[in-house]
């Protein structure tokens, strides 16, 4: 298994797909409009406008922040940010109509307001508001987008990495994305595989409204993946990582990180009992069976199964090293990797759990209207 991931996955495990800077300033820069969907950010809302309006792009852009009925000081402290500036736009958000998901609401009325206000708008930039973009961020997306000529360009953008359990589960997140969606299959136009990553996706107006807008996927629990496959049917895409542009988003413990994964796992296996025991058992194979091959094979003195739980461990370790220097962590947590598996796997099986028992999916606090 260790042999095909490595050397037949598209060579996911390099984590070398990252945007180059900027060498020649783009002429005639496209508008760009950047809708912010906010629900309860009080906490981080303020330093992401801030990093945009610090961006250094020659053309005009401007950003709206749709406030999703937030219950904190989210528009205040996106109003102090904006300070000394005209190019922000608060809108309130409507009532959730039914069949949306929050999220996708919250995008579909900035898109609306956009097209309402700046007509002359060429490309949306939709970033979360927990997101620190580095002020070349969005020049250097604009180069790739034109120069490739992509409906759509997104960022696995730094997830903030300082707690153990960060370091632990954050990096092994991002391996695990690139192994379910490798990134050179979803940026090779040939290749059927379409990812995204929602925190910052660069998209083409023209290319959205052809493929029928936010509302084709207005009900998508895993949205940004969604645009991305509804994109690639008729434009090339592309995905890539970056080390610049992070995540504000903590993660103290444990308990903060397994929602945001229950929210999407058993989705991602379409609610499937059978997947679900498919990648139980996959999960146990590659990652932790190897383990267990070593423990026996030195209890037992098999030479022959010893040898081949320390390949399939080395394999292992040298496919997720890549991804561990890209969050600067040393190279011997590679052997983690198999405790993070286990983790990842157990918030898999509760988010199946949470299905099973109805409790749906919600968006910072918010539950679908079906």
């Amino acid at each position: 298994m260790w042999i095909v991931l490595v050397f037949f996955r598209g060579g996911f495990w390099r984590a070398d797909q990252c945007l180059a800077a900027v060498l020649t300033p783009l002429t005639n820069p496209p508008n760009v409009v950047v809708i912010i969907p906010a629900r309860n950010e009080e906490m981080t809302i303020g330093r992401t406008i801030n990093s945009l309006l610090e961006q250094d792009y020659a053309g005009n852009f401007s950003i709206i922040v749709i406030n999703d009925n937030s219950e904190d000081d989210t528009v205040n402290a996106a109003k102090v940010a904006a300070q000394g500036t005209d190019n922000l736009t608060i809108v309130d958000g409507a009532e959730l109509p039914v069949g949306w998901t929050g999220k996708m609401w919250a995008v579909a009325q900035g898109v609306e307001t956009a097209n309402n206000d700046l007509p002359e708008t060429d490309y949306y930039l939709l970033t979360d508001a927990d997101i620190s973009h580095h002020p070349e961020n969005l020049a250097e997306l604009m180069t790739k987008a034109i120069d490739e000529k992509l409906a759509l360009i997104s960022l696995m953008v730094r997830l903030r990495s300082e707690t153990w359990w960060e370091h632990l589960l954050m990096p092994a997140f991002v391996f695990f994305f690139q192994k379910l969606y490798p990134f050179p299959w979803v940026n090779n136009p040939k290749k059927k595989t379409a990812g995204g990553a929602g925190g910052c996706m660069l998209v083409k107006r023209s290319a959205l409204e052809n493929a029928g807008g936010i509302e084709a996927i207005k009900g998508e629990i895993i949205d940004d993946c969604a645009l991305a496959e509804l994109l690639k049917k008729s434009d090339p895409i592309w995905l890539g990582l970056t080390r610049s542009t992070t995540s504000l988003r903590g993660y103290e413990k444990l308990s903060d990180i397994w929602p945001m994964v229950c929210r999407t796992a058993f989705v991602q296996l379409n609610h499937s009992s059978l997947k679900l025991v498919g990648t139980v058992i996959g999960m146990a194979l590659i990652y932790i069976m190897p383990i267990i091959a070593i423990f026996i094979g030195i209890i037992s003195q098999e030479i022959e199964l010893l040898a081949l739980g320390l390949v399939a461990w080395a394999l292992m370790a040298v496919a997720y090293t890549p991804t561990l220097r890209l969050y600067t962590r040393p190279a011997w947590e590679a052997g983690l990797l198999p405790l993070a598996a286990l983790l990842y796997t157990a918030m898999t099986l509760d988010s199946a759990r949470q299905y099973w028992t109805n409790k749906a999916p919600v968006w910072k606090g918010r539950r679908n209207v079906k």
